[in-house]
């Protein structure tokens, strides 16, 4: 797998390394712009709590995702 080249970074990630399978990215929690990507992308898991699915980040910056416990 090669490493993943995003053409633009958002203002609130910076990319620590990006190894093949592996991106590791430091988010910046207090940039607005986060704030409103986790807005848009958060879902109820139960009452009371927020998430936002690792897949729909990854897919809303074209990040592939692997399983890794799939058997292939």
């Amino acid at each position: 797998m090669q490493p993943v080249f995003l053409k633009q970074y958002p203002s609130w990630a910076t990319v620590i390394s990006n190894n093949p399978g592996l991106i590791e990215v430091e988010i910046n929690d207090k940039d607005p712009g986060f704030h409103s990507i986790i807005e848009e992308l958060s879902t109820k898991i139960e009452p009371g709590i927020v998430g936002v699915k690792a897949s729909d980040l990854c897919l809303m910056f074209s990040i592939g995702m692997i399983d890794t416990n799939q058997e292939n």
